[in-house]
This record gives structure tokens, sequence and C-alpha cells, in this order.
């Protein structure tokens, strides 16, 4: 092989090299936080791609917690049955609560911190929502409390300066936020009575949504005229 032939391959090679590097690029970045939706999957399908949701989200690791601004949009309500991660948090007296501790009740978690614009824009419906579903369903609004950006007295603080009477846990060994690969904020989990994963959305909800993810996890009789909707 003569040296102008060895040299065409090179330059071949190094274009296909520099080609699939711009592609992987771009695939990583489009999986990167920003995106929000309450997503939900069929029991028998693993989670990924689906006629409904053509993009699939691997997170393999997890980078300083962002913040999300889009509001959040609905695929569709097919409901898959998954067991929800247990994890162990805190309440405002020290006592720890486990998330199993609310079988037999559906329960929406809710991660936010209070420099979280996105989260703050949610909570007044959230609390709505708790005014009108609080008997129902258990409402677990976790803290990010990584004790230097955000801390217990903070978060606290805010919750208190706003009127909130939801229920606030505190996530101070990121347990919970480990459990559920939480990488963005706002981001919400539905949970039904049994324990099982219902859906999810990574960005901020409006009420309308809100009440739509409510509605996947209560029975149907149990549903109420809410004031915030």
């Amino acid at each position: 092989m003569n040296k102008n032939n060895i040299l065409l391959l090179l330059m071949v090679g190094f274009v296909v090299v520099i080609g699939g590097a711009y592609a992987l690029y771009n695939n990583l970045t489009s999986m990167a936080p920003g995106e929000n939706m309450i997503v939900t999957q069929e029991a028998a399908e693993p989670a990924g791609i689906n006629e409904e949701n053509t993009e699939q989200r691997i997170d393999a690791t997890l980078p300083e917690v962002t913040e999300t601004t889009e509001e959040a949009k609905v695929e569709d309500e097919e409901a898959y049955s998954s067991k929800a991660p247990d994890f162990t948090v805190i309440d405002d007296e020290g006592n720890e609560i486990r998330l199993s501790d609310f079988i037999g009740k559906p329960v929406i978690v809710n991660f936010w911190a209070s420099w979280c614009g996105p989260c703050k824009s949610e909570m007044a419906d959230f609390d709505a929502a708790y005014a009108a579903y609080g008997e129902e369903i258990q409402f677990m609004m976790v803290n990010m409390t990584d004790g230097y950006r955000e801390t217990q007295e903070i978060a606290q603080a805010y919750v208190d300066e706003q009127g909130y009477a939801f229920p606030v846990y505190f996530d101070t060994t990121s347990e919970a936020a480990i459990a559920y690969s939480v990488i963005s904020i706002p981001a919400t989990y539905l949970i039904d009575a049994e324990g099982n994963s219902v859906a999810n959305a990574r960005g901020a909800l409006d009420a309308a949504t809100l009440q739509t993810g409510i509605d996947m996890i209560l029975p149907e009789n149990d549903t109420v005229d809410a004031a915030y909707k």
C-alpha cells in the first residue's frame, strides 16, 4: 500500500471518529436535565422507549441538582406497576419517616428546595391539593437538605413564611434523592395505595397537571371537587 492510500485511509478514519463524537455529544445533551413530563408505563414494559415516549433517559450518576423551568406535560394515563423504592427522611421534629409507613394510602412525593424558583411556583397548588385531598392522599414534600445550600432551618422558615400546611420532610442524607435518581428539581412521583410507582414528572406542575396525577392514584369514588381546580 503506497503512502497516498495510507494517507487517504487515515483521513477517512479521522472523519469517522469526528462524526461519531459529534453524534454522541448531541445524544448526551438531549438527555440532560431540563425535560419534564408526567411519564407512565405499562407493567410489562421496562422503563424506556414506547410509542408515546420516544426518548430514553439513563441516569448513571447524580450530578449537582439543578432546577427545571418548563411546565410538565401529560403523556398518557397507562400506569405501570412497579414497587416504589423505599427511603427514610426526617420530619420537623427529627423523627425518621419511611415511605413504606404509608402503605395502604396513595402517596405523592415531591422533591424541592427553597432556592428553586420552579419548585416555589408549584407549591401553592400542592398546598391547595393537600387541603382538598389530605385525608385520602399522603403528601411527602421532600426537601433536598444538603446542609449547605439548603438547611432544615432555611427550608422550614420558607414554608412557615408562606403559611403552607402540607407536611415537609428533610432528606438530610440524600437517601431519597439517590433512591429516585433525582438530578433535577422539582420532581414529583405518584405512588398508589399498594406502594406501586404509577407516574413521575420532572419540572413544575400547574394545578391541572397535578390534578391529572392525582386522578391516576386516587380511587374514582374518592375524587373530590378540589377548590383549586
